[in-house]
């Protein structure tokens, strides 16, 4: 079971946070560091996390087209 720690960046769906998960990959002709986002969407049972927690999300079944992870803490 995979986890991911992230930036929850949108709250206004029900039951639904948009996590933003930021890395940090190396060019590989100029060898410059740049930065990507992820967006997963996940599940949260009790609409407790506000925008700008960070949360631990965990994979799991497909609950809908495009949640796949739901909040662990946060």
């Amino acid at each position: 079971m995979r986890t991911i720690k992230g930036v929850a960046s949108s709250v206004k769906m029900d039951k639904t946070v948009v996590v933003s998960v930021h890395a940090y990959k190396i060019h590989p002709k100029y060898k410059k560091k740049y930065r990507v986002t992820a967006k997963f969407y996940a599940h949260d049972e009790n609409n407790s996390v506000k925008e700008g927690d960070m949360v631990t999300i965990k994979e799991t079944r497909p609950l809908s087209k495009l949640k796949r992870w739901e909040v662990m803490e946060g």
